[in-house]
C-alpha cells in the first residue's frame, strides 16, 4: 500500500519550485510514496507593507508552516533556510538541508553593473544587510526598501521604478531567470545572509518515519556550512535586527567561515573569519561570533533591538 505525505510551503512561484524539487527527490528515492504539496500563507506574505528589516529574526515566513507541522496538517515543511530563525521551536527539528545553490547576491538592472550605475541611482532591497554593504562600496547610491515576490521586483526595474535591485542568485537560478542577472556581486563586498542559497526540510522531532524519508536528501557539506553559520547567528542573538551576514565553505575536512555584523546605519562594519574542523562546525561559528562580540558587535545588536 502506498504512503502519502504532505509538504507544506509558501505559495509563491519560487517557494513552489523549491518544494517541488524536494518532492521530486523524495519520489526518486521512494517510488511507492505519493507526495502532495500544501500552500500556506504566512505573516510575511500577508503584511506586505511592513519593511522586512522590521520583521527580521522572528520567522515571519516560517511560523505558520511550523504551526501546521505541530498540528499534524503537514508532514514536513520546506523553507529557504535564510528565513529560519536561529532557534527552532520545541517539537520540531531541521531534518535535512538540500545541496546549496549559489549563496551569493546579484544585481538586476537595465544592463549596468554596480560600478557603472550613475550617482543617485535607486537600488531596491528589502534587506538591511544588503543596504549596509551597498553603502560601503557605493555610498553615492540610494538604497530603497522593496517588497513583493521576484517577478514583482523584476517588473519594478523594467518599468523604471528602480535603477536596480539586489536579489539572491539562487532565487533567479531556480526560476530559470539567470538571463536577468546584470552582475554577480562578489562575496568580498556582499556577504550573504546566514543559510542563503540552501533549502531546509523541517519535520516533527519525533516523526521517525518522515525523518527516515528525508534524511537521505541531506547534503553533508551544506549541512556543515550552515551549522557554522547558524551557530554564529545564534551566539550573536538570533532574534536581533542588526545587519548580520555569514558564509561557510567546506574545503576538505576544514570549514572556513566569514562573518559580519554592522550598525544599522552602516557607519561601522565588523568582519572577520575563522577556521576549524568541519565536523565541529558549531564550535567554529561560536568562536567567530565571540570574536566579533569582543570587537564591539554587542553595541550594534543592542542598538538595533531598540529600533
Amino acid at each position: 500500500m502506498s504512503r502519502r505525505i504532505v509538504i507544506g510551503t509558501r505559495g509563491s512561484r519560487l517557494a513552489l519550485v523549491q518544494a517541488e524539487s524536494v518532492a521530486a527527490g523524495i519520489r526518486e528515492k521512494n517510488p511507492g510514496i505519493e507526495v502532495g504539496i500544501s500552500r500556506i500563507v504566512t505573516r510575511g506574505d500577508r503584511e506586505r507593507r511592513v519593511p522586512l528589516d522590521r520583521m527580521a529574526g522572528i520567522g515571519v515566513f516560517v511560523k505558520e508552516l511550523e504551526e501546521a507541522l505541530l498540528d499534524g496538517r503537514i508532514d514536513l515543511a520546506v523553507h529557504s533556510l535564510k528565513d529560519m530563525p536561529a532557534e527552532i521551536p520545541a517539537g520540531l527539528r531541521l531534518a535535512a538541508v538540500i545541496e546549496r545553490a549559489d549563496p551569493g547576491d546579484v544585481l538586476v538592472s537595465r544592463g549596468e553593473k554596480l560600478a557603472g550605475l550613475a550617482a543617485g541611482a535607486r537600488i531596491g532591497t528589502g534587506s538591511l544587510r544588503r543596504a549596509v554593504q551597498l553603502g560601503a562600496c557605493r555610498p553615492d547610491l540610494e538604497a530603497c526598501g522593496i517588497r513583493g515576490n521576484v517577478d514583482t521586483r523584476l517588473r519594478k526595474v523594467a518599468y523604471g521604478e528602480f535603477d536596480g535591485i539586489i536579489l539572491a542568485a539562487a532565487a533567479l537560478q531556480r526560476l530559470g531567470l539567470e538571463d536577468r542577472i546584470s552582475e554577480y556581486l562578489p562575496v568580498e563586498h556582499f556577504l550573504p545572509a546566514v543559510g542563503q542559497g540552501a533549502l531546509a526540510v523541517e519535520t516533527r522531532q519525533d516523526d521517525r518515519e518522515i525523518i527516515e524519508i528525508v534524511v537521505p536528501l541531506n547534503h553533508l557539506p551544506t549541512w556543515q556550512s550552515i551549522s557554522g553559520e547558524r551557530a554564529f547567528l545564534r551566539t550573536l542573538g538570533g532574534g536581533c535586527r542588526a545587519p548580520i551576514a555569514a558564509l561557510g565553505i567546506v574545503k576538505g575536512a576544514t570549514l572556513e567561515l566569514d562573518g559580519m555584523v554592522a550598525d544599522a546605519r552602516g557607519k561601522k562594519i565588523l568582519r572577520r573569519s575563522e577556521k576549524g574542523r568541519a565536523t565541529a562546525a558549531e564550535e567554529v561559528g561560536t568562536r567567530l561570533a565571540q570574536k566579533l562580540l569582543g570587537m564591539g558587535a554587542r553595541e550594534f545588536i543592542d542598538e538595533a533591538g531598540k529600533g
